[in-house]
């Protein structure tokens, strides 16, 4: 097997797709919202729009990620979110194969799971 010399570049939308549905898989994650709520009212995105819910920066030593999540009432905020960022951060280096500069979570609402 020989290795293919070049450089391999993933779009930030590809990432934020990643990001996305390794988000929805942990627990205590109702859902993503759009960075920018309305009226401080968070509105839950489709599986289908998830990538607008992360905002994926280019930095110096590798991607910054801002995950903006809706969790479930009754569970621990910073467990869940500390559970999330390592969620991320496996997706990112095993799918993606891309250096993590940072991965910030921004809880925009809870609620109970229907």
């Amino acid at each position: 097997m020989s290795d293919i010399q070049g450089n391999l570049h993933v779009a930030n939308d590809v990432l934020a797709d990643i990001v996305g549905n390794a988000a929805m898989e942990c627990y205590g994650v109702v859902g993503m919202t759009a960075p920018n709520a309305v009226d401080g009212i968070a509105k839950i995105l489709p599986k289908s729009r998830l990538r607008r819910g992360v905002v994926v920066t280019p930095g110096d030593a590798g991607v910054k990620v801002d995950l903006y999540v809706v969790i479930e009432y009754g569970t621990t905020i910073q467990t869940v979110s500390q559970n999330l960022r390592d969620q991320v951060r496996f997706a990112l280096k095993e799918y993606a194969r891309v250096p993590i500069e940072d991965v910030e979570v921004h809880v925009q609402d809870v609620k109970v799971r229907s």
